[in-house]
């Protein structure tokens, strides 16, 4: 598991009802890191939150921690 992974995860297991339904998968699309977020159905404006607050803060750690590692990334939330 990568850093970044390993952020989004960790965050986001601890906003949500069911922990252990999120998954975060990683893939590579033209030198930026996608990370793809998926939770329970239910759980899914909780990690969005009010007006996307919650996601635009997660959005900001993961472009910190890439930045940290000299990448690239994106977030993108599944339902």
């Amino acid at each position: 598991m990568t850093p970044m992974q390993a952020v989004v995860e960790v965050v986001a297991r601890a906003l949500v009802d069911k922990p252990d339904a999120v998954k975060v998968t990683e893939t590579e699309r033209r030198g930026t890191t996608l990370l793809e977020l998926q939770t329970a159905p239910g759980d899914l404006g909780k990690i969005i939150g009010r007006q996307g607050r919650t996601a635009a803060a997660l959005r900001t750690l993961l472009s910190v921690t890439a930045e940290k590692h000299g990448k690239r990334a994106q977030l993108d939330i599944r339902d």
